[in-house]
């Protein structure tokens, strides 16, 4: 009796996502299938490049086919199409970022918390896997992507006076720190900073991006507040100290966003101990796991922890993202898992928003 594509797609429904606790099957993501005897082949189709349980699926679908009784091989191709969460919406400038998939703000209660450095290397990790990023520096006040990526650059403008981003290490960025001097200050009031972060969405030629980073001030000023209301965001993002101050401050930024609706998609514990390169002594200068234990009191995910270590300031003054300049580093390390999660909380927003549907396969 010859193997039919019933018998296969029965046995990789047993295969479940862990993140969206839905099988594989009714989650469209076979696809291509096709039997040439007992060889099956297939694709599984990810919703994002970034999947943490990229390898877990595939050889859990290998698996799950190999006990179809005529089987006698399996080939398992992976690839991704990130999908958007951000729904339609009336906001003034949602229209000039229709094609920007998921727009996620990263946030913190304070200043001092390394949120920047968070951003920019959770954005280049982003992109490390494929994915199409882009990096806002939104911090009009104390813009430092450009010194993190390294941009000495101005952007250009076409002649329809939109900018164009500038394209760093796989990403596209923009950032008031493009048009400063280095001794400038910016002393605005509200008005002029919902006019720049306006421009910064609508008048910048993002083009088709899974991911845009929006790196924010520190607080829950009008930058926040402009953003928000201008187009539908996926979630924002709270970086935090794991030290009390710092963590009684981020919870006012989670009740900020809380207040405008927007979905909190987990918190991130920066500096969350310092380890000795010379004699590995772990020390917990800013304590540890309070961001944990404030995600867990509060029902948030928590995204995970960065340690602490000289190396990453160093890569971060030299303007070259650790993830490249040492990707294979305990800190480097830690941003990829941390982007990992962050593109599976990304991706449950989505497929929250597509609703349950019929199960998509396509031989």
């Amino acid at each position: 009796m010859s193997l039919t594509p019933e018998q296969i797609l029965h046995a990789l429904a047993r295969v479940q996502d862990p993140d969206l606790h839905r099988d594989i099957v009714a989650l469209g993501f076979v696809k291509r299938l096709q039997i040439d005897g007992g060889r099956v082949s297939f694709a599984i189709e990810l919703t994002t490049p970034a999947c943490p349980v990229r390898e877990q699926l595939k050889t859990q679908a290998e698996e799950a086919v190999r006990t179809v009784p005529g089987v006698t091989s399996v080939d398992v191709t992976m690839t991704s199409q990130v999908r958007s969460s951000v729904a339609m919406s009336s906001a003034p400038a949602a229209a000039h970022v229709a094609n920007l998939k998921n727009i996620i703000p990263i946030a913190s209660g304070k200043g001092g918390v390394g949120k920047s450095t968070v951003s920019a290397n959770l954005a280049v990790a982003l992109a490390a896997t494929g994915a199409k990023v882009g990096l806002l520096d939104a911090d009009v006040y104390g813009p430092t992507i450009p010194t993190l990526l390294g941009v000495t650059a101005q952007p250009e403008i076409t002649a329809e006076q939109r900018m164009i981003p500038i394209e760093r290490y796989g990403l596209k960025v923009i950032s008031m720190g493009f048009f400063m001097k280095p001794d400038e200050a910016v002393v605005w009031r509200g008005p002029m900073l919902h006019k720049t972060v306006q421009q910064f969405l609508s008048g910048v030629e993002w083009g088709e991006l899974d991911y845009l980073l929006c790196d924010l001030p520190p607080g829950t000023g009008d930058v926040q507040l402009s953003l928000c209301q201008l187009i539908p965001v996926t979630g924002a993002v709270i970086v935090s100290t794991p030290q009390d101050v710092a963590l009684n401050v981020a919870q006012k930024a989670i009740a900020m966003f809380k207040k405008l609706n927007v979905p909190i998609l987990g918190v991130i514990e920066n500096m969350s101990a310092f380890v000795c390169s010379h004699c590995g002594t772990r020390e917990e200068i800013f304590g540890s796991g309070g961001a944990r234990q404030t995600a867990e009191r509060m029902r948030l995910p928590f995204l995970g922890d960065i340690p602490l270590e000289t190396a990453l300031r160093k890569a971060s003054d030299a303007g070259t993202p650790i993830v490249l300049s040492d990707p294979s580093s305990p800190v480097a390390q830690a941003f990829t898992r941390v982007a990992q999660q962050l593109a599976a909380q990304a991706s449950i927003r989505a497929m929250q928003g597509a609703g349950s549907g019929q199960p998509v396969v396509t031989f």
